[in-house]
């Protein structure tokens, strides 16, 4: 399967891969690798084609994967089915249980063999006697005995998927110990052993332990995953029409879903989002679901039995196969509302599920990323122009909330509900919005325009064979024959100790020797060779992978590298960074990026229309925070009731919240705003040649019908001479084309204790810095 990875994913397989690589290198067995990646970021995509990615890079290795799923029902099958699907035959993926009941002595060279990490460990509490049949002892050969025949033959590798769940319980390493993997590859977004990046330019940890992150900002960016979860939106009015608690957030839920499907139909799209009604699995779980299926009904939601009913509702409980969730799971299926008895947190892949209504149990729920997790995930892995589809939604009637910090993924659960103050009256602004469109990388655009790069400079072409195009590149002084990478190194020398204090710079000497560079080396190196060449793409981390990316395509598709009979990514390395043809390849790729600016420039141009919006702006009824990202600070009139203030503001705008709290006596409210959101206020400017969205600090209503809009800068503004005035006289420009007389703003800061105001049309921080602002008494005036 052809799968156009996203650039953190092929950057966290090149790293499984040399880390696998490092690990291997080790006398072993049990060395780890933590792989950390957030939910919906593709764990089975980027650990799948790590499997490919190390067999290529270790084809002389012999070695096979072990794959456990958790969960007790059959989610390890969802896995085997995801594994078949991207390998599409190579390597061999098998079940424990169809494969190893007695008829095979051993797993054989790169199969990967899937099994159920509960199952396989389980056994008898009164004899302690394994009870799944292809681990017991008999008369045919157990599993237990496969591996132990197969580590005569091959090393193991065990990948532990969501490895945070009931991986080191003492059954869990008693069969660790037994199956002996030479490397364990624990995956989790919140694994239990200690979080740490670690640089691959350097050692591995003592011990043996590797760690391989994805940023969630990262997966985020790319649309991969939603931008925040939001628990009990509107709940408080839905309330007021319903019976009990249950009644209202099963209401808000449908609401919500229907809500959700006309801004999908809206964006052309024929995603039917569900919602995952989560029943408790206490007592009282059945009457929950008969209650559920009641409220329900009433809305011609109903279950699909013997021909009857139109489907729209499914129950799953945990003794059912999951054949059933894994239909549910289609884009455009026609279930609402699936109730679920046993929780399905962990392992199961849904990515139009939108909508989680949990009820009350008996104990307190703490909401952490693996209760959201099934409704994290985008269903087209991109952001949507609606926000309302970017956001997942929780409705539940537990009576307290707790929310468990997220160091890893901070901010993306918001339960703290702020309402707007009553007597608000409409401000009526014109705001902008514009998806991010620029990142300042390489993306895979870069493929086409390096191929033609390549093809101009060596006269070669896909429309021709490869032989006749690796006698064209020959031709140009090429060497493609290299079969290994080699490094000048100090040999034989020789430092006097009578002189050793008195040596200072470059020790010069005659005797070198050549020596290969090792896989891992060659890789940095060839990456350095990448970042010295990106011009002004300064976005290095992203930029990288789609530069390799190109270069390893123009190798396959022109040279036929493929059919070297070695490994085609390496063998590109290795003779892209040869000494003889660096130079060759240094041109034609400075060329490419050359070329690639212009289309760049057109890319975000195209990127940037699709996304700009203009639309009314209005604060928001209500709006949710996170405990740990944001802070109750008790001022007066503000617009929301509570006020909750972002954690990390800057030290300025503390101190300017201070100074405009002791003088709102004449304000309606004043609001902090947001960024990079719809419920935030934007204005457009420009600066070289790139559209931005400015996001005003602070919005300010006077009982007398004037609004002020601010922006507030360190004493010593660093960007006086750029963006702060571009974003300067965008907003003058905003102020006088809404043609509004109450509009008035500029920026603000703050010098020797007085506060100083700059609404002049033109921005000049030359002029600035010599005193041309209001002082703080004029601002003060117009504060009050």
């Amino acid at each position: 399967m052809n799968i156009d990875l996203k650039p953190y994913q092929e950057k966290a397989v090149n790293q499984l891969v040399e880390t696998a690589v490092k690990l291997l290198d080790y006398d072993g067995p049990g060395e780890v690798c933590i792989f950390q990646a957030p939910t919906g970021s593709g764990k089975t995509v980027m650990m799948a084609k790590f499997i490919e990615g190390l067999i290529k890079e270790l084809p002389k290795e012999d070695f096979c994967f072990i794959w456990m799923s958790i969960g007790k029902g059959e989610l390890h099958l969802q896995s085997k089915h995801s594994l078949e699907k991207i390998f599409s035959g190579f390597p061999r993926v098998v079940s424990v249980e169809t494969e190893f009941s007695g008829g095979r002595e051993r797993i054989v060279q790169n199969e990967v063999v899937v099994a159920n990490w509960e199952k396989l460990r389980a056994k008898d509490k009164t004899n302690e006697d394994w009870t799944n049949i292809v681990m017991k002892d008999g008369e045919k050969i157990n599993f237990r005995e496969v591996l132990e025949k197969t580590r005569e033959q091959r090393k193991i590798i065990l990948i532990i998927d969501e490895s945070h769940v009931s991986a080191d319980t003492r059954r869990a390493n008693e069969l660790r110990d037994i199956i002996s993997a030479d490397i364990v590859m624990e995956m989790s977004a919140t694994p239990k052993r200690p979080q740490q990046e670690l640089s691959f330019t350097q050692e591995l940890a003592k011990g043996g332990a590797g760690y391989v992150i994805v940023d969630p900002k990262d997966v985020i960016d790319e649309g991969m995953i939603k931008k925040e979860i939001i628990i009990n939106e509107d709940i408080e009015k839905i309330a007021q029409s319903e019976d009990d608690s249950q009644a209202a957030v099963l209401e808000a839920a449908y609401r919500k879903r229907l809500e959700l499907k006309k801004a999908f139909a809206k964006e052309g799209s024929d995603i039917n989002p569900l919602v995952l009604a989560q029943i408790p699995t206490a007592e009282a779980g059945e009457q929950k679901i008969e209650a559920v299926k009641k409220f329900l009904a009433n809305k011609n939601i109903v279950e699909r039995k013997d021909g009857h009913g139109n489907g729209k509702l499914a129950v799953w409980l945990a003794e059912q196969k999951s054949e059933l969730i894994d239909w549910i799971a289609e884009p455009d299926n026609e279930i609402e509302f699936l109730i679920f008895k046993q929780a399905i947190d962990t392992g199961w892949d849904c990515p139009r599920a939108h909508i989680l209504v949990k009820f009350r149990e008996t104990h307190n729920i703490v909401f952490e990323i693996q209760t959201v997790g099934r409704i994290l995930r985008m269903p087209e892995q991109h952001h949507y122009v609606n926000e309302i589809l970017n956001r997942g939604y929780i409705y539940t009637n537990l009576q307290s909330i707790a929310v468990k910090k997220e160091e890893y993924n901070p901010n993306i659960i918001k339960h703290l509900r702020a309402e707007r103050i009553k007597g608000y009256k409409s401000i009526k602004f014109e705001s902008y919005y514009k998806a991010r469109a620029d990142y300042g990388d390489v993306t895979s655009s870069f493929h086409k325009v390096f191929e033609k790069a390549a093809d101009d400079y060596f006269g070669t072409s896909r429309k021709r064979k490869p032989i006749e195009n690796t006698n064209a590149v020959e031709s140009k002084g090429v060497d493609l024959s290299v079969r290994k990478y080699l490094q000048e190194i100090i040999a034989d020398t020789h430092v006097d100790v009578k002189d050793f204090d008195e040596l200072e710079g470059r020790l010069d000497t005659d005797a070198l020797a050549k020596l290969q560079v090792a896989a891992d080396e060659l890789m940095l190196f060839f990456e350095q060779t990448i970042k010295n060449n990106l011009g002004p793409f300064k976005n290095v981390k992203r930029s990288v992978p789609s530069v390799k990316a190109a270069i390893y395509i123009w190798f396959k598709a022109v040279l036929g590298s493929e059919e070297w009979g070695e490994d085609d990514m390496f063998m590109s390395q290795r003779i892209f960074m040869h000494n003889k043809n660096l130079v060759h390849f240094q041109k034609i790729l400075s060329s490419a990026v050359d070329t690639y600016v212009s289309v760049k420039e057109q890319e975000i141009k195209e990127r940037v229309e699709e996304s700009e919006q203009i639309y009314p702006f209005e604060l928001r009824p209500e709006l949710f925070y996170n405990e740990y990202a944001d802070e109750i600070v008790k001022v007066g009139r503000y617009a929301y009731d509570p006020c909750y203030l972002n954690i990390d503001r800057s030290a300025p705008e503390r101190k300017f919240e201070t100074f405009i709290d002791d003088n709102s006596l004449k304000m309606d409210w004043w609001w902090k705003n947001g960024e990079n959101k719809l419920d935030y206020f934007g204005i457009k400017y420009e600066y070289q040649n790139t559209i931005y969205t400015f996001y005003p600090d602070y919005l300010v209503r006077f009982k007398d019908g004037r609004i002020a809009i601010l922006e507030v800068k360190e004493t010593n503004d660093r960007d006086g001479l750029s963006y702060t005035k571009a974003k300067a006289e965008a907003l003058q420009k905003y102020i006088k084309k809404s043609g509004n007389n109450n509009l008035f703003g500029g920026i603000v800061i703050e010098r020797s204790g007085s506060w100083l105001f700059n609404d002049k049309s033109k921005y000049d921080w030359d002029k600035c810095e010599k005193g041309d602002w209001s002082d703080w008494m004029a601002l003060r005036l117009r504060l009050i």
